[in-house]
């Protein structure tokens, strides 16, 4: 992919990913957060009972939205300070595991991307698996890079508990 930005090689969104997923996997939430533009979109849909995704994050029912990242940063927040059941003591334990990365396509700076993944979740002496596919627009143009659109698609069927940040 080459633009008069210049060429982001699929290495260097691969580093990107695995820098995202590490933080989750750290727990290092705050600079997590960091990997947002100001105005990004986070948005997990659901699937309805005809087994299509959601397509309406305003209208349908979503299993994650934030429509700016003052709604990650808030969910940290609480994460942070135990105000949310999901996240009380002992803290969960994750690994992220990323694939199959692809570079759909490249505006200037910004660059649209898809790839599977799975996460293992450990806690209560339990493992269970997450996986599914993302799909990000990362804005390469600054001294960092930042999401501006992430959607992920959770392909579980069942889960057994509210699904959060660090599981996707």
């Amino acid at each position: 992919m080459t633009t008069a930005t210049g060429t982001i090689s699929l290495e260097t969104v691969r580093e990107f990913l695995y820098r995202e997923a590490r933080y989750l996997d750290d727990r290092e939430f705050e600079k997590w957060v960091e990997c947002y533009h100001p105005d990004a979109v986070f948005w997990m849909p659901a699937w309805d009972d005809n087994d299509e995704l959601t397509e309406d994050p305003q209208n349908e029912i979503s299993l994650i939205y934030y429509a700016n990242r003052g709604g990650l940063e808030d969910r940290v927040f609480r994460i942070r300070t135990d105000r949310s059941a999901a996240t009380s003591m002992p803290e969960p334990r994750t690994g992220h595991n990323i694939t199959n990365v692809e570079l759909l396509d490249q505006r200037g700076a910004l660059v649209d991307l898809r790839f599977n993944w799975f996460t293992l979740y450990f806690r209560y002496n339990t493992v269970d698996t997450y996986f599914g596919t993302s799909f990000y627009t990362v804005d390469f143009g600054g001294d960092e890079p930042l999401i501006r659109n992430k959607k992920v698609v959770l392909k579980n069927d069942y889960i057994h508990h509210v699904v959060d940040i660090y599981h996707v």
